[in-house]
């Protein structure tokens, strides 16, 4: 079943449910019949019983000679007093004349004595001078089951029709409605990476099948979003990879070309330490980014206080700053505690800090503020801040801001502490100050 096409299946499932309808329909239909035939043919035994008990004691006949029941009058021995059409076999059993005579009434369907075929039997006492009597009338079942069989004939002729136009139309009706399905595989047989920007078609009429096709078409563009992403994100490491390796192998054939002092060389591997260094930064950045796209970038949460942790950085790029004659202060933070993993905030503050000691001027400086839910650290320096429209995309990766804020870098610094934020649950912010440049973590409590 399951290996069948969805329109042969629902044009089986509708015909199989037509059939049941059907079914269930005539056999109403056939019992309701019977039923109305047969309380037809009781009403006319009746009225006949009727005329009959009221001619017993008459000479005429006990019914009309043109009606198609049979009319007795019995004794309780069994022997028949008067009969119309006239017959000496009585129409009832001995069993059945002892409860006529006990009073009771009998109305049945069955065989009577001498004659074929099924009957309706009607029955009742008549007392006549301290003496019962049956009164019976009898008439055949025949019509009744003349009309029954002629009707389960046209039902089993009809019926099988009705399903088989029920199961025509079911087809086409499962065509109809599958078509936009049809289509959207159809075309998106043709979707690849080489042709972005198609779409499935989305039929007009605004039922399901069309908003599945809009869902669809929202993930292809989420797809292709990513797929481009994934594209840059490719690109720019290739970018980024490229320029170290190359001077990493500048350095390294240079020193191969001729004999060296040690001098030479040990300038030549100091270069090379560097660029490996830097190399080194630039494969654990683009590691954690990934890590970070991929949603398992860990974190591993402790009770930090907020002081102790700005102390730890400063104290990290003190030698760095003085060595360029400026300096880091914190500023004190009131007792702030937050939960958060120490080594990703360590990473992301070095790196706002690295980037203050790189592209601002004078002080840089270290301050955190909040209160019961949110903390907010803040680096600041006093440089030229941001140059205008890099503040929007200053969080993206390999964003520079070259031009404004010297050369050298990644651009993956800030998109890092970007990462770590979001993985802490907060955000990263940056703005422009009369001062210079502010960039910060906003980090939940807990």
């Amino acid at each position: 079943m399951n290996r069948l096409s969805i329109r042969i299946r629902l044009t089986l499932i509708f015909a199989v449910a037509m059939a049941a309808v059907i079914a269930a329909m005539g056999i109403f239909l056939y019992l309701r019949l019977d039923s109305s035939l047969t309380h037809t043919l009781d009403r006319s035994l009746s009225s006949q019983l009727s005329e009959a008990v009221h001619r017993s004691s008459e000479p005429r006949g006990l019914v009309d000679r043109d009606s198609s029941a049979l009319a007795q009058l019995i004794s309780a021995n069994g022997k028949v007093i008067r009969s119309t059409p006239p017959s000496s076999r009585p129409l009832l059993s001995q069993g059945d004349l002892e409860e006529v005579d006990s009073g009771h009434e009998i109305e049945r369907s069955g065989s009577v004595q001498g004659l074929s075929g099924q009957w309706r039997i009607r029955a009742v006492p008549v007392r006549n001078g301290g003496v019962t009597r049956a009164a019976v009338v009898v008439a055949s079942l025949r019509p009744v089951q003349n009309a029954l069989d002629h009707l389960l004939t046209q039902l089993l002729i009809a019926g099988p029709i009705a399903v088989l136009l029920a199961a025509f139309g079911g087809y086409v009706l499962a065509a109809s409605a599958l078509h936009p399905v049809e289509a959207m595989r159809r075309r998106a047989e043709q979707i690849t990476a080489a042709t972005p920007g198609r779409r499935l078609p989305v039929p007009p009429s605004g039922d399901e099948i069309a908003r599945l096709g809009r869902t669809l078409n929202d993930m292809l563009g989420r797809i292709e979003a990513a797929v481009e992403h994934e594209r840059r994100f490719v690109a720019d490491a290739s970018h980024e990879l490229r320029t170290p390796l190359a001077l990493l192998r500048t350095e390294i054939e240079l020193a191969l070309r001729r004999r060296r002092s040690m001098a030479e060389l040990e300038r030549a591997l100091r270069s090379a330490a560097v660029e490996t260094d830097r190399l080194s930064r630039l494969a654990e950045d683009l590691l954690l980014i990934a890590r970070s796209d991929r949603g398992s970038l860990p974190i591993r949460h402790e009770r930090l206080q907020v002081a102790e942790l700005l102390g730890t950085v400063a104290s990290r790029f003190g030698a760095t700053a003085a060595e360029s004659g400026r300096r880091i202060d914190v500023l004190p933070s009131n007792g702030l505690a937050l939960d958060a993993d120490p080594a990703r905030l360590e990473q992301a503050l070095g790196n706002l800090v690295d980037n203050a000691l790189e592209h601002g001027r004078g002080t840089v400086q270290l301050s955190a503020e909040g209160g019961e839910a949110v903390v907010e650290i803040h680096v600041t320096d006093e440089g030229g801040g941001f140059p205008d429209g890099f503040l929007e995309r200053a969080f993206e990766r390999f964003s520079r801001a070259d031009e404004a804020r010297g050369p050298g870098g990644s651009g993956l610094g800030l998109a890092i502490v970007d990462v770590v934020a979001r993985a802490h649950g907060g955000t990263a912010g940056a703005r422009n100050t009369p001062a210079g440049a502010d960039v910060w973590l906003a980090l939940p409590v807990s």
